[in-house]
């Protein structure tokens, strides 16, 4: 493969309802998208990526300008350099882009549309690539943090109507014992999780551990991203199943919170790890110890969702994911929307890893764009 240029797109698509967690209120989700045009054997072929990274770098220590300019100032000029040397592959972007500390997001949508566009050429979908013989994948929902717990309630029963199979509530220190408790009295029987996105520390122990008494499938990344030891002491300290996000960048990073006993399970996001390469070691890693893993979602529009779904169709997902329909959150995607049928959503099986972009919804939707252009 030879890149000829890649198009960056900022887009901004309004959200359905504002979602809140333990950091931020978003009802505007800005969103990069690349478009990758690439020479494979004499044909052309357009690749697409998606970025997760939010606006503001409250997350993770990415945000949107910095990918940008990571990107257009470093990860590309390295590619375009690297394919002077030898054909392009989705398999040595991450070997190309070493040298560059950290910036996963910002490399795993790079990463995301060479892979695209090799997937395209070859006319092989990215289920099939990944081996995946499962159609469709259960779909959970996470409900963000809302200002009553009736309003709670009403959001939560809602979801179900829909049929989605897990619930994920949102939570932080003084919202966290009463909406629980109020959603499983109300639904005794739906699976129900909770996530924190790092609101606590090992201090509020004791607390968390009365979350024991609902039946949880698992507390997500309850404490700071960067200590896994409080984590391995936490979980000691609850029955509740530990599962780590933010904490797990990298396959090296979940290998140490499993050495550590930090994670009994694990939410794979391929954006957060740096590629949907590096999540599938992830999800090998977990099996061949036996963590149980399932797919987290950071409100992709259909390009990232698409890959998700294929993604989370290995055997490893057991858990139900973030995996919603696409109008969870916007009320028109850029793509051919994602729904909910029978509580699951279907796996893609077109060529390629991602859905591509209806060119209207996306000139609708952009923000801003300009075009790299390779060397010669």
């Amino acid at each position: 493969m030879r890149i000829r240029h890649v198009a960056l797109h900022t887009l901004d698509l309004p959200l359905v309802a504002p979602f809140t967690t333990s950091f931020s209120t978003q009802t505007h989700r800005r969103v990069l998208v690349l478009e990758l045009h690439a020479d494979v054997d004499g044909v052309e072929v357009v690749g697409w990526g998606e970025c997760g990274a939010l606006t503001e770098p409250v997350y993770s220590e990415e945000y949107l300008a910095g990918v940008i300019d990571v990107t257009t100032s470093y990860l590309l000029p390295m590619l375009f350099a690297a394919q002077e040397r030898a054909p392009l592959t989705a398999e040595t972007v991450a070997h190309h882009l070493e040298r560059i500390v950290g910036h996963r997001m910002a490399k795993a949508a790079v990463e995301m549309a060479v892979l695209d566009a090799q997937l395209r050429a070859a006319r092989v979908s990215f289920a099939d690539h990944l081996g995946v013989t499962r159609d469709r994948v259960p779909s959970g929902v996470s409900v963000g943090i809302q200002d009553s717990i009736p309003q709670l309630l009403d959001t939560v029963q809602g979801y179900l109507d829909e049929g989605y199979v897990r619930i994920k509530l949102k939570i932080k220190p003084g919202w966290d014992l009463d909406p629980v408790r109020a959603v499983r009295e109300a639904h005794p029987d739906v699976p129900l999780q909770v996530d924190a996105n790092a609101a606590y520390t090992l201090v509020d122990a004791n607390h968390l551990a009365k979350l024991d008494a609902f039946d949880l499938l698992l507390i997500e990344q309850p404490l700071a991203e960067d200590d896994l030891r409080q984590h391995a002491e936490l979980a000691t300290r609850m029955r509740t199943p530990m599962c780590l996000d933010e904490s797990v960048v990298s396959a090296t990073a979940a290998a140490d919170a499993i050495a550590l006993g930090a994670a009994q399970v694990i939410n794979i996001k391929p954006s957060r790890v740096g590629g949907y390469l590096e999540a599938r070691r992830i999800h090998d890693l977990a099996c061949a110890h036996g963590i149980a893993v399932w797919c987290g979602g950071m409100l992709e529009t259909g390009i990232g969702r698409a890959a998700n779904a294929a993604l989370a169709g290995l055997p490893g997902f057991t858990l139900p994911g973030d995996i919603s329909a696409s109008d969870r959150f916007y009320a028109e995607d850029i793509t051919e929307p994602f729904v909910i049928e029978d509580g699951h959503i279907a796996i893609p099986r077109e060529p390629g890893l991602a859905r591509v972009p209806d060119p209207d919804r996306l000139a609708a939707a952009t923000a801003s764009s300009f075009q790299v252009e390779a060397r010669g």
